[in-house]
C-alpha cells in the first residue's frame, strides 16, 4: 500500500461524524414519554426495534379490540434497527445457499413465505403512509476474484435445476460493469425483485406512528427489568412502573433476553458502515448505477454497498468484531480502525471516486445466532413468545418473526409454525473462553480462504459439518 494512497484514505475521514447517518435527521420524532404508573394489557411487546414494532401493528391488524402495549428501553429505533445497511431481503434464511443447506425439504415453502412477507412490507409501507424510500430494486452479489466469479455461475446453474432462479439473472464481467462499474467486478447474480432498499431509521419511526394510529400505547426511555408470572397472566417490572399482561412478545434480540435460558443463542458481532457525501451528477455518472440495486461481495468478509435517497453511498461490513465475554456496549459503536480499513476498500472498489470524503461512521451489534437465521419459541406455559437471531437480515425477516410469534401465542397450528425452522432451535455458543476462541478462530480462518481462493481448511470444513459453518 503507498503511504500517498493512505494519506487519501485518511483524509476521507477528516470530517466524518462518528452517529449513524439515518438517525442524524431533524425529522426524528420525539421519543414517547416513559412508563410512570402501573398498566395492565392483552399483549405487551418488549422492544421497540421492527421486531417488536411489527408485532404491535399486526397484532392490532389481526384483532383491533386487542389491547396492546409496546416499551422501548430507549427510543424506538434506535440499535439495530436503525443502523443497519437498509436492506430489505424476501430471504428469511440469511440467503437461500443457507437456507438451501438447512432445510432442503422446506427452501421451496421458505421461499414463497419469504416473498409474500416483502409483498407485505411494501402493501404495509403503502397502507399507512410509511416515508422510508422503499426502492423494490433488487440486489447483486458481485464476484472479486475469478474463483467467485466461477462460483457464481455454478450456484445460479445449480438453482435453475431446482426452480429456484425466479427473478435471478447471471451477468458477466461486462453485464455487471454495465450496472455498476467498479474495476473490480468480474461478474453477477441480480436478484431483480427478492430486495428492496429503505431507510432503515424512516421505517421504524414510521411503523411508530402507524402504531400510535391504531391504538398501541407505546413507552419509551423504559427498559423491562425482570419477567414472572402474575395469576393468568405475566407481569413485568419497569424502572417506575408495572405492567400486567395476558400475553407478553419480546423482541430484544441482541440485548439480554428476559428468559434467561435463551440468552445462550446469541452474540453479539459488531459491525460498521461508512457514508459518503452526497455525490455530484459527475462522480455518480462515473460509476453508473442508474438502477440504484443494492450490492455485496462475495468474499466471506464481504462488503455491502448501497444508495441513499439523496445520492450518497452506504460503504459497510468486512470487519466482524465479537467482544470477549459477549458484552453489549456503547463504545463498541465507535472503531476507527475498521473506518481506515473501509475507506481503503471503498477507494479500491470505486478509484473514480477519489475525493470523495466520508460524512458519518458508526458501528452497532448484530444478533448472530449458529445458524445465522432467527428462531423462536415460547416459555410460561405458552404465554410468552421470542424471537432472535437474524444475524444481520432482520430488516424483513422480522415481520415474518412477528406472524411466527402472534401464532405461537394464540396457539394456532399455522403454516409457519409447522415449519423445521421455526420448531427447531440452533446450536447455543459455549462459555467463555470458548466461545472467543471458537469465534476467532473462525474469522482467522474465513480471512485464509479469501485469500486462497475460497479453500476451506479443516476448521471450517467441521464447522461445515456441523452445521456451524460460516458462508458470510
Amino acid at each position: 500500500m503507498a503511504p500517498s494512497a493512505m494519506n487519501q484514505w485518511t483524509r476521507s475521514l477528516s470530517d466524518v461524524q462518528p452517529v449513524p447517518y439515518w438517525l442524524d435527521d431533524p425529522g426524528r420524532p420525539r421519543p414517547q414519554p416513559a412508563l410512570t404508573t402501573s398498566e395492565t394489557c392483552d399483549l405487551l411487546v418488549v422492544g421497540g426495534g421492527y421486531s417488536g414494532l411489527w408485532t404491535a401493528l399486526i397484532a392490532k391488524e389481526r384483532d383491533p379490540q386487542r389491547d396492546v402495549v409496546l416499551v422501548e428501553g430507549r427510543e424506538v429505533g434506535w440499535a439495530a434497527s436503525g443502523r443497519n445497511g437498509g436492506f430489505c431481503a424476501a430471504s428469511l434464511t440469511h440467503g437461500l445457499p443457507n437456507g438451501l443447506a438447512r432445510w432442503p425439504d422446506e427452501i421451496h415453502t421458505l421461499q414463497q413465505l419469504g416473498e409474500r412477507n416483502l409483498d407485505a412490507i411494501e402493501a404495509a409501507v403503502a397502507r399507512h403512509s410509511l416515508d422510508c424510500d422503499f426502492e423494490r430494486t433488487g440486489e447483486i452479489d458481485v464476484a472479486t476474484e475469478p474463483y467467485q466469479a466461477r462460483e457464481l455461475r455454478e450456484w445460479h446453474e445449480e438453482i435453475s435445476r431446482r426452480g429456484l432462479a425466479d427473478g435471478v439473472e447471471f451477468l458477466d464481467a461486462d453485464a455487471v460493469r454495465e450496472q455498476v462499474d467498479s474495476p473490480t467486478f468480474q461478474a453477477g447474480l441480480w436478484d431483480r425483485r427478492g430486495v428492496a432498499m429503505l431507510h432503515p431509521a424512516k421505517l421504524a419511526w414510521g411503523l411508530k406512528r402507524a402504531c400510535l394510529e391504531l391504538g398501541v400505547r407505546v413507552y419509551e426511555n423504559t427498559p423491562a427489568l425482570t419477567l414472572k408470572p402474575f395469576g393468568a397472566g405475566m407481569a413485568v417490572r419497569t424502572p417506575y412502573g408495572r405492567i400486567r399482561a395476558r400475553q407478553v412478545a419480546l423482541g430484544t434480540n441482541i440485548f439480554p433476553n428476559l428468559i434467561r435460558r435463551v440468552r445462550s443463542y446469541t452474540v453479539p458481532v459488531y459491525d460498521y458502515a461508512l457514508m459518503t457525501e452526497p455525490l455530484t451528477p459527475e462522480q455518480l455518472g462515473s460509476i453508473g448505477w442508474k438502477n440504484r440495486q443494492g450490492l455485496g461481495d462475495s468474499a466471506n468478509q464481504f462488503h455491502y454497498f448501497r444508495l441513499s435517497a439523496d445520492n450518497r453511498i452506504l460503504w459497510g461490513g468486512y470487519d466482524a468484531i465479537y467482544p470477549y465475554g459477549g458484552r453489549v456496549r456503547a463504545e463498541y459503536d465507535d472503531r476507527p480502525e475498521t473506518y481506515a480499513k473501509l475507506a481503503g476498500h471503498f477507494f479500491t472498489c470505486f478509484p473514480q471516486l477519489e475525493g470523495v470524503r466520508f460524512s458519518h461512521a458508526w458501528g452497532g451489534a448484530i444478533d448472530t445466532c449458529s445458524r445465522f437465521s432467527a428462531f423462536f419459541g415460547t416459555a410460561h406455559q405458552g404465554k410468552v413468545a421470542y424471537a432472535a437471531g437474524y444475524t444481520g437480515l432482520g430488516v424483513g425477516a422480522t415481520r415474518f418473526g412477528a406472524d411466527v410469534m402472534l401464532d405461537l401465542l394464540s396457539g394456532e397450528r399455522t403454516e409457519r409454525t409447522e415449519l423445521e425452522m421455526v420448531r427447531k432451535k440452533p446450536l447455543p455458543f459455549p462459555p467463555e473462553p470458548f466461545a472467543w476462541t471458537g469465534i476467532a478462530l473462525t474469522k482467522w480462518s474465513l480471512a485464509r480462504a479469501d485469500a486462497q481462493g475460497g479453500r476451506r481448511n479443516l476448521w471450517l470444513r467441521t464447522m461445515d459439518r456441523l452445521g456451524l459453518g460460516f458462508d458470510s
